[in-house]
């Protein structure tokens, strides 16, 4: 293998000749084999947005004037990076000290070396493109760094609320399909009143719509960036043109309504809003770990537990119990919606570690708030497909549950009275016989009475 010799402050080291990546992109995967996990491919593209932005900013203001061929082999590099094409060339572990340098640097290596293949120059020709000079000019870290995170946290913020209102317009299909199926509601696992199976599917429904609308929100407090700050968000090394001109060009070159921070300073600091936006993560967690455990609660047995509906049947579920089907997809989204949980936390904590002018743990905020979005937007819509759509209703059980249960004393009520309700649960104890034969039997209500009490419109009505 052939090497060229890259030079930095700390001195030399030899890089593959053909690499686009140089001499901090290899500091920085030596320093750094921490968790294993490359920078997040939507992070990547991102950058290649915000870098593109720039060079377009720095082309418009006539930086590149003298070498017009090297302006565009650059905006080709940028454009490139923003399509996922140089993702291969980012070697950085995503967790990193420096505040997310490495990824910068790794990001600008690979333009520059991608933009002097394009001139037909070898990697490493930094005299003519160079990494710092060129392709971080009037730029920081700092600032392209966050910016970049917004830019992807939207893209996947996006696909999330899309695949929330699937997996809501599942739910309200079944909600639809089992409106006539009258069943026991309960309270702390115990029978309390009657209610439908579609009652249940449509507050599942609400609760996802609300998620949506939050999610949909999220959008508005990510959208102000401090691209244009440069170190600390006093602009240092930027010309005023550019920090006025490069915001504009993102916004447009990403179809995002994308904003400069009145502060950039404030904007450089703190890190609250990516805690805001994983609180509204959270809440939609911890939905759809309630909603697993329900359907799994619901479907229990089939013989020995609930099995008040079935869940579609995805695969064998024991490698010694002949028969067993596991409720899988549930299982799995609650695993999603604990790690999403956990990442809340991690956010929480590196978000509120920051010290004064910069938050030097934005690699581990990005890496745990890209993941929340990532995971989620592979699970909704497999829990939609995989398992919402294909839930049946066991319709038997259902009515067999209604029949023996106390639940039904409760709907008599009003008709009968509390006291004439207690004496026929007592009555269906002493001679062992269902809530209903009981209450035909007290002759205080009589079989059409009852019939009419807990028919799935009595049960759902508002009020009596």
């Amino acid at each position: 293998m052939k090497f060229r010799t890259e030079t930095d402050f700390l001195g030399e080291k030899q890089i593959p000749a053909g690499a686009l990546w140089g001499i901090h992109t290899a500091r920085a995967v030596e320093n750094f084999q921490l968790s294993g996990r490359m920078v997040h491919p939507e992070l990547i593209k991102a950058y290649g947005e915000v870098k593109l932005a720039c060079a377009q900013t720095n082309i418009h203001l006539g930086f590149w004037d003298e070498n017009k061929l090297k302006a565009r082999a650059i905006e080709k590099a940028c454009f490139e990076m923003s399509q996922g094409l140089l993702d291969g060339h980012i070697l950085v572990d995503a967790l990193q000290g420096g505040a997310g340098t490495s990824t910068n640097m790794n990001v600008n290596e690979v333009i520059a070396n991608r933009a002097l293949q394009i001139l037909g120059n070898p990697p490493g020709s930094y005299e003519i493109i160079s990494p710092l000079g060129d392709i971080n000019l009037h730029q920081s870290t700092n600032d392209t760094y966050p910016t970049a995170l917004k830019i992807a946290a939207i893209k996947l913020l996006r696909e999330l609320e899309q695949g929330v209102l699937n997996l809501q317009e599942s739910f309200q299909q079944k909600e639809k399909e089992f409106s006539h199926v009258v069943k026991i509601g309960r309270t702390q696992l115990q029978d309390a009143v009657l209610t439908t199976l579609g009652r249940e599917m449509s507050a599942y429904s609400e609760a996802l719509n609300r998620d949506r609308w939050r999610i949909y929100k999220c959008e508005e407090w990510l959208r102000v960036v401090n691209l244009g700050g440069t170190a600390i968000g006093t602009g240092l090394g930027a010309p005023k043109k550019f920090i006025f001109r490069v915001v504009d060009r993102l916004r447009e070159n990403t179809n995002i309504g994308l904003a400069r921070a009145e502060n950039l300073v404030d904007g450089t600091q703190n890190t609250d809003v990516f805690v805001e936006v994983s609180g509204i993560l959270k809440a939609h967690a911890t939905n759809l770990l309630k909603i697993s455990n329900d359907l799994r609660l619901l479907s229990s047995g089939p013989d020995a537990g609930f099995g008040e509906i079935n869940l579609p049947a995805k695969q064998a579920g024991s490698s010694i119990m002949p028969g067993k089907v596991n409720p899988v997809i549930p299982e799995a989204v609650a695993q999603i919606a604990i790690r999403v949980m956990g990442n809340d936390q991690i956010i929480a904590h590196a978000c509120s570690a920051g010290n004064l002018e910069l938050n030097q743990f934005m690699p581990l905020i990005a890496d745990a708030f890209l993941e929340s979005l990532t995971l989620l937007n592979r699970s909704n819509p497999g829990y939609s497909v995989h398992c919402i759509s294909g839930i049946t209703a066991n319709e038997a059980v259902c009515k067999r549950n209604v029949e023996n249960s106390t639940a039904v004393v409760t709907a008599l009520i009003p008709k009968i009275g509390y006291e004439k309700a207690s004496l026929i649960v007592k009555m269906a104890n002493q001679e062992n016989i269902t809530i209903k034969n009981a209450a035909i039997k007290s002759a205080f209500i009589s079989e059409p009475e009852i019939n009419e009490l807990i028919t799935p419109e009595a049960v759902c009505r508002l009020g009596n």
